[in-house]
């Protein structure tokens, strides 16, 4: 047999053209973004006052399976992409697993994570379009981050809403967001109506993504020449990640290996639709199967125990309403340690798939997480962020089932990123001051009071 190299590299001129669009290839189309006012369907020209013209054109592409990357974009791709495909070899061998490990490594950049993959897509769309500025908000630090550095290649102007947890928890995060040029804000904040709001009505609180995300609209709707972009959960984020997993199965093909397990974490739903893009999109057509896995945290179980309905994306009900598994526009999860994951809902794409039955769920607990994390990081030699660790805790316990029935089953997961800014949720592990915090049945159903009763 070929010997599978510890890295697989592509060469340049192998790197993705175009971007795979997942719906293109579904029977059943995720649902559409609905006016809160109308419960419509949100036009083109509704959305363009909140995002860039040419990302709503492809938020709303559901035929087009092919959408070409542009060479600016592609030219900076260049700067850290092929990323490569790595063999645990070292973590099948502590594991004692006949399982093969294989890990797609998305940390080799500044930002630290994959979000540089749709941050300078969305950056490279608003300069097009001569906008000013953008805003955002970001959660573990990690989208805001490669927000920031797109913003500043394109010449932007960046504003960041920052989970007010992440924010305290991750503050050399923000200081990176800053050295690009971003003004960087704790959420909730007294700068804007929804953020007085919420300190009014919760005071002390820590803050959630749903909230940062109605602060930043709300700041773009109401200054000339900005618009918003998001990190995760859009059509248009999932699309600009296929390069991950489209780059995955090149790799593979080149070797002859044909995954049996393919894991993701899942928080709002980019690496996790990145990832398993044009995999899911053999399993539409009829041409391969494959078991597809989203890990999500105990604490934030939006796929595990949510309801799949219309709901608003953000806490301050300002957005357009997606049609998800939710928890309630109202929920904040526990202050856990993978915030890039706290996320009320999940992706229309993925939660589509996920009641279609193509994909599965499961959620894990946090020591268990970092344990695994500290696993990985003894065995392969990088520190995972928290997020990605999901990932991973799923991965070890595939291959260890595989170690109890002797299956050679093939396993590909994720690594979205690194975790050299989350040393504070490290610490807390190794003194034992870490909790499992689940939502009890009373908990979520605070949450799931804020879903609008909406009758179509």
């Amino acid at each position: 047999m070929q010997k599978i190299p510890y890295k697989i590299y592509l060469e340049e001129s192998e790197m993705p053209k175009y971007w795979y669009n997942v719906r293109a290839d579904m029977k059943n189309k995720p649902a559409p973004l609905l006016n809160p006012g109308t419960l419509k369907p949100m036009t083109a020209q509704e959305l363009s006052g909140v995002f860039c013209e040419e990302l709503v054109q492809q938020e709303l592409d559901n035929e087009t399976q092919q959408i070409e990357i542009p060479e600016e974009i592609r030219e900076y791709y260049k700067m850290f992409r092929p990323s490569p495909l790595m063999r645990a070899y070292n973590l099948e061998k502590k594991l004692g697993t006949p399982a093969k490990i294989y890990y797609k490594f998305e940390g080799n950049n500044t930002s630290g994570s994959h979000k540089l993959n749709s941050a300078i897509a969305q950056a490279y769309y608003a300069k097009k379009q001569g906008l000013k500025g953008v805003t955002t908000e970001t959660g573990a630090g990690q989208w805001g981050t490669a927000l920031s550095m797109a913003c500043s290649y394109f010449g932007l102007d960046c504003k960041v809403f920052m989970v007010k947890v992440s924010y305290e928890q991750k503050p050399f995060r923000r200081e990176v967001m800053r050295t690009y040029g971003a003004s960087v804000t704790p959420s909730p904040s007294d700068t804007t109506n929804v953020g007085r709001k919420m300190l009014e009505e919760f005071p002390g609180t820590t803050g959630s993504l749903g909230c940062a995300i109605s602060e930043a609209v709300e700041v773009a709707v109401g200054t000339e020449g900005y618009r918003y972009v998001l990190g995760s959960v859009l059509n248009q984020v999932l699309l600009h990640q296929s390069v991950i997993g489209v780059e995955t199965k090149t790799a593979l093909d080149k070797f002859g290996i044909k995954p049996d397990i393919i894991i993701g974490c899942a928080g709002g739903g980019s690496n996790l639709g990145g990832l398993i893009a044009p995999f899911m999109g053999e399993k539409l057509r009829g041409e391969a199967d494959y078991r597809i896995i989203a890990v999500e945290p105990a604490s934030c179980p939006s796929l595990t125990r949510g309801k799949y309905v219309y709901d608003f994306c953000d806490t301050g009900m300002v957005c357009p309403l997606a049609k998800m598994y939710t928890l309630g526009n109202g929920f904040i999860p526990a202050p856990n340690h993978a915030g890039g994951l706290r996320y009320h809902g999940m992706s229309s794409v993925l939660s589509q798939l996920f009641d279609d039955g193509m994909m599965e769920a499961r959620s894990v607990e946090q020591t268990q997480v970092f344990a695994a994390a500290e696993q990985f990081a003894r065995t392969e030699g990088i520190l995972p962020a928290p997020e990605s660790a999901h990932a991973i805790c799923a991965a070890v316990d595939e291959a260890m089932k595989c170690k109890e029935t002797g299956e050679e089953k093939t396993i590909v997961f994720g690594l979205t990123g690194t975790g050299y800014f989350d040393m504070v949720a490290y610490e807390k592990y190794h003194n034992g001051e870490m909790s499992d915090y689940i939502p009890s049945d009373d908990d979520l159903a605070q949450g799931f009071a804020t879903i609008p009763d909406i009758k179509l």
